[in-house]
């Protein structure tokens, strides 16, 4: 089938989907955006994805006419236009296109795109078994990470980082404390405690991240929200990530050194217990 994509109330060809060249969010990275997991046709934590959408435009004052409720549709009709019954789905919305200045525009309508591409995420299930690792880098973004926008410059350097040493993800510190990943959020086990930094601006309150801390905390575990530092998490019994695109990954190494005895850990394989059978509930997936 072709590949489709939504702008602004049309499906078109992914070919013919575009945005003026003036468009904020191109120009300025004066956009937000939410990427959801998709799985047997059904989109995971949609409402939570929603609702931190919403959260961002207000928080950066930007309008999006379109309801809950309309939107919904339009993804779900993306979705099927597109054939794939496991993928991810991608949202972006832009303050609008205006005339290139600094200041917002009055009166100028958001931009709202979104696409769908095909995802494996069975992968996700082998990787359990072999773990990934991550190397570290220096956090430079901006103060307010919080906000999930376009403007990943920072991001998209420390990943390019991770590739060219061969690992998974970059986990971003700032003075000796881990705060997250390049696209992921970071956690550690030590002593059966699940640790993991605090939200607020110096971390993305991610959606598997908060699924993660329901889940453990329902089946009593204990989770610690506190930052840990780069000394704590290689000294940790295991360690590991979340994000839409990788629920939970054990991570066994960090800067080349092996994270408790190298191999995937009793906690994080508990709770990618929880993670899978919550995405079987949601989405009746199964790999």
């Amino acid at each position: 089938m072709p590949q489709l994509a939504y702008v602004n109330g049309r499906i078109l060809p992914h070919a013919d989907a575009s945005l003026h060249v003036e468009d904020r969010g191109t120009q300025f990275g004066d956009a937000v955006y939410e990427v959801c997991a998709v799985m047997n046709g059904r989109i995971l934590d949609w409402q939570p994805h929603l609702v931190r959408l919403r959260r961002n435009l207000g928080e950066l004052g930007i309008s999006l006419a379109i309801a809950d409720g309309p939107l919904s549709l339009q993804a779900r009709r993306l979705i099927a236009a597109n054939g794939h019954s496991e993928a991810i789905i991608y949202m972006q919305v832009s303050r609008g296109t205006a005339r290139r200045d600094h200041g917002f525009p009055g009166a100028t309508p958001s931009n709202l795109v979104m696409t769908v591409r095909r995802f494996d995420f069975a992968q996700r299930l082998r990787q359990l078994d072999t773990g990934i690792t991550v190397i570290t880098q220096r956090d430079n973004r901006w103060g307010r990470v919080d906000i999930k926008t376009t403007g990943l410059l920072p991001n998209v350097l420390a990943k390019q980082a991770a590739k060219d040493a061969g690992a998974f993800e970059a986990w971003l510190v700032a003075g000796d404390t881990v705060r997250e990943g390049s696209s992921t959020n970071a956690w550690i086990v030590k002593d059966g405690r699940i640790i993991t930094h605090p939200t607020g601006t110096a971390i993305l309150p991610g959606i598997a991240r908060d699924s993660l801390i329901t889940l453990a905390r329902a089946a009593q575990l204990v989770v610690d929200e506190r930052p840990f530092t780069l000394a704590e998490a290689l000294s940790a019994d295991e360690a590991f990530l979340t994000s839409t695109t990788a629920p939970i990954l054990p991570v066994v190494r960090i800067d080349g050194a092996p994270v408790g005895n190298g191999r995937t850990g009793p906690v994080v394989r508990r709770l990618a217990d929880l993670v899978w059978a919550e995405v079987a509930r949601q989405t009746g997936w199964r790999a």
